[in-house]
């Protein structure tokens, strides 16, 4: 712990545990605060990055990465928050990016990425159809595939998360961490922090990871709790409901094992919750002085009711600003 008090004040100070150990890209994301919101429920403000969500955290690993090899352009696929992040930390680096989005997503986001200077092509057809355009557009040659949901770089910027949490608990974890899970890009991080820090003997006991994903769409929920190790079948030709939580909407989310293998070791569940409750919830944060878009206050909506699942001390994310979206009608 006293090896990190003269680093830099940004998620490069853990650059020991890092598969890059530095960045001349940075923005200086990373050390958001944690706030508390009742006596054993904590909130960690990671809207409060450089690009305004969480993302920021696994996106200038991609990018740094992609600096140093030379690609011709960068090519990502995200609902939106991974989107700005990459275009953002790719102006940065002065590589010429191109963001795909599926067609709905939200009009701030899209504004965002164009803003940075990035090619934006909205995608018909969902999520699935976006990542499978973009995988195509990432194999032609010169091509930098900025993947947040496979590349192994976005996980370690990611896990950064819980390092965090860790030192400003002083050398612990909380009891549970409360995650949101579209692609599980965050949960997967978060267990990859918490088995290094648990190896290292730098933890005696693991957090039991709830994961949250938005009832309308919610199949790794239904996975879970029918005892299955991957995604259920679909239903022919479904098409999912819309939800509020779009940045966790993904109806069948490629790294569904590994999800629900993580969440069963830590002793974990998952939590569902529905449109009603995240309207409330983020109201409910807004009141409380905190400005948070409605995919983003999913872990408060699925925790503040308390319950079993949630004894103990819980960290939950606040991880994508209310600009990105307002506030839902």
């Amino acid at each position: 712990m006293n090896a990190l008090s003269d680093r830099i004040n940004s998620l490069w100070r853990y650059k020991d545990f890092l598969p890059l150990d530095s960045s001349v890209i940075s923005l200086g994301e990373g050390r958001t605060p944690l706030v508390p919101l009742t006596d054993t429920v904590s909130a960690k403000l990671d809207y409060l990055m450089p690009t305004l969500s969480f993302k920021d955290r696994g996106a200038v690993m991609l990018a740094e990465l992609a600096r140093r090899l030379g690609p011709d352009r960068v090519v990502a696929d995200s609902t939106g928050n991974a989107g700005t992040s990459v275009a953002a930390y790719c102006a940065r680096a002065g590589l010429p990016c191109t963001v795909y989005v599926p067609e709905g997503t939200s009009a701030k986001k899209t504004e965002q990425i164009r803003a940075h200077g990035a090619r934006l092509v909205a995608v018909p057809g969902g999520r699935e159809a976006t990542a499978l355009a973009a995988r195509a557009a990432a194999d032609e040659p010169g091509v930098f595939y900025a993947s947040h949901v496979f590349n192994p770089y976005f996980l370690h910027g990611t896990k950064t998360y819980v390092y965090e949490l860790w030192e400003d608990l002083d050398g612990r974890l909380p009891d549970a961490l409360a995650v949101p899970v579209g692609n599980g890009t965050l949960l997967l991080g978060a267990a990859l922090a918490v088995a290094e820090l648990h190896a290292l003997g730098l933890i005696e006991t693991r957090p039991r990871l709830i994961a949250v994903q938005a009832e309308a769409v919610s199949p790794l929920a239904a996975a879970f709790h029918a005892g299955a190790d991957d995604l259920l079948p679909a239903a022919p030709a479904a098409v999912p409901a819309p939800t509020l939580a779009e940045g966790i909407a993904i109806p069948r989310p490629p790294r569904a094992r590994q999800i629900l293998a993580a969440v069963r070791a830590s002793g974990g569940t998952f939590l569902t919750v529905p449109e009603d409750d995240i309207r409330d919830a983020q109201r409910d944060v807004a009141a409380r002085g905190l400005y948070v878009e409605t995919t983003g206050v999913a872990c408060w909506a699925a925790v503040r009711g308390g319950g079993d699942a949630v004894r103990g001390s819980v960290v939950v994310p606040l991880c994508g600003a209310g600009l990105k979206t307002g506030m839902a009608g």
